[in-house]
């Protein structure tokens, strides 16, 4: 890249944004920081409530799985296409019908009368969040122009990432141990929560207008084929290890390889409809449709748009896996009860919050590539702290600077990194490459898990009866460090040299002032960041 420093270009949107007061302003953003809570609290809070389903149901662990795995399963794998559809039909009516979907589904699971019936609602409830998440980042990308408010609100909507897995388990488990209706008093509290989602963004959203795209019609071909290849992979990843011969076992291997040919052709299919639309002379047809995510997206920024959403990736692997080998330990390997789990975890809450106040504040004067890297690499320091831990030392040791680390990498990159992507996106598809950053992360999510379990129970099949298990989460922390500093590698290499993500007023002269400033182009904004 050269040693002369290259500053992220800045870039007018030919998309009119309307003047709104502070309050309206702050309602929009509690309104979409909101639905990230939510989101993340539907995951953790059924976390926390498994044991009593358990006994409640007396159910066999292995029916335990799906109550966990089917709402991130159908979210995450939905991400696209729901990105897509708020581009074209308006990012406000796709949030509004998402939150009354996702609120509706939420109160019938409290309902649920078996463990099949809470499964297919958990898997339905994830559609409701796919729909509010992506169209939530193109609610922010419109609604706040570059400047410090922007970098505010998409800070603050990373923000809810953690504040939600946090609130879900300490309230789950509060809810789980002291209310009659245990685990379903969770359902209820968060249906109505996302209710107020939905009067909050009807009331504070600015109405939406029409997409700049001429062909408005949808990749249905492409929706089919993205979405069944994310799903046979995200369900081969989760299920693995429970399968009857592992990784042996046929049709394991027969989904995954079907999964991937299905991505595969979804890419092939994506980069031939971006060639035809681009072709003047290529006559119309109805099987040709604009592509649901143009292949070009991933070159934008010389590449960096894709390095991003590697990061992403890499990151969420480290992220995850830590927090799901971190509350198997104190709780299967120290014996602590769930809320005691809770209250040392509760550091992550306090610093994700400050993570994402210094980025809204400090994303116009700190380069990403200096947020991005101390992030991964803070994440990468949790992760080796556990896989050299020492049970028999004191918790402030280990522990709780780990703890504090361990979010930074996650508020870091979604902070900075949806900012750099909405800098580099089109006003029409931000939506969408939202969502494509949300997929990585539910990737990494689904891969680093299942990752260092194959890790976990390799060295537990090498330990003698009786000998004590640390070793098997000291390897799967061991794997999820590296991880980590793949995501730091990254990081270094494609963003070194790299300016801001935040907006910063540009230094002007009167020369510069009777010239006026040039208003950048489309063709700029694809390939300068």
């Amino acid at each position: 890249m050269g040693a002369e420093k290259e500053v992220i270009s800045r870039t007018v949107s030919r998309t009119p944004t309307p003047a709104r007061s502070f309050l309206n302003a702050c309602v929009i953003v509690l309104t979409v920081t909101s639905s990230m809570i939510i989101n993340s609290a539907n995951s953790t809070s059924m976390a926390i409530a498994i044991p009593t389903l358990e006994k409640e149901w007396q159910l066999d662990p292995t029916q335990l799985q799906w109550i966990i795995s089917a709402y991130p399963l159908s979210s995450g794998c939905l991400f696209l296409v729901c990105g897509r559809l708020a581009d074209v039909y308006g990012r406000k009516k796709t949030f509004c019908v998402g939150s009354v979907f996702l609120a509706s589904v939420t109160l019938a699971c409290g309902f649920s009368p078996n463990v099949m019936t809470l499964d297919i609602l958990r898997g339905i409830q994830g559609i409701g969040a796919a729909a509010m998440i992506p169209a939530s980042l193109g609610i922010l990308a419109h609604s706040f122009p570059p400047s410090r408010a922007r970098s505010i609100a998409f800070a603050t909507f990373a923000a809810g990432a953690p504040v939600g897995a946090i609130f879900g388990t300490a309230v789950g488990g509060v809810l789980v141990e002291y209310t009659a209706k245990t685990w379903r008093s969770s359902f209820y509290l968060l249906s109505a929560l996302t209710l107020l989602c939905f009067i909050g963004g009807l009331i504070s959203i600015d109405q939406d207008i029409p997409s700049e795209e001429l062909d408005k019609r949808i990749d249905w071909i492409g929706a089919f084929l993205v979405t069944a290849g994310l799903v046979l992979v995200v369900f081969v990843l989760s299920q693995g290890e429970l399968a009857p011969q592992k990784w042996g076992t046929p049709y394991i291997i027969v989904l995954l390889i079907l999964g991937i040919c299905l991505i595969g052709v979804f890419l092939y299919w994506q980069h031939y409809l971006e060639t035809i639309q681009a072709d003047v002379d290529s006559p119309y047809s109805i099987w040709t449709p604009p592509p649901l995510m143009k292949f070009s997206i991933w070159t934008r920024a010389n590449g960096r748009f894709g390095a991003m959403m590697a990061i992403a990736f890499t990151n969420w692997c480290a992220f995850l896996a830590w927090t799901f080998w971190v509350q198997l330990y104190y709780q299967n390997y120290m014996q602590y009860n769930p809320m005691q789990t809770v209250i040392r975890l509760f550091p992550m809450f306090v610093s994700g919050v400050a993570c994402n106040f210094f980025v809204g504040l400090m994303a116009s004067r700190v380069p990403v590539v200096y947020l991005v890297v101390v992030g991964t690499l803070a994440t990468s320091v949790a992760c080796l702290l556990f896989a050299v831990i020492n049970p028999a030392i004191t918790y402030w040791a280990f522990g709780f600077t780990a703890t504090v680390l361990s979010v930074m990498g996650a508020d870091f990159v979604f902070s900075a990194g949806t900012l750099f992507i909405a800098r580099v996106a089109l006003p029409h598809e931000q939506s969408v490459a939202g969502a494509l950053f949300n997929t990585m992360t539910q990737l990494g999510t689904a891969v680093g898990v299942t990752v260092t379990t194959v890790v976990y129970n390799n060295v537990g099949s090498r330990l003698a009866p009786g000998e004590d298990v640390l070793a098997m989460y000291r390897a799967a922390q061991w794997t999820a460090f590296a991880f980590g500093i793949l995501a730091t590698v990254i990081g270094v290499i494609c963003f070194r040299g790299v300016g801001v993500v935040g907006f910063r007023e540009p230094k002007t002269s009167s020369s510069t002032m009777e010239q006026g400033s040039p208003v950048v182009t489309d063709e700029k904004r694809q390939k300068n960041a």
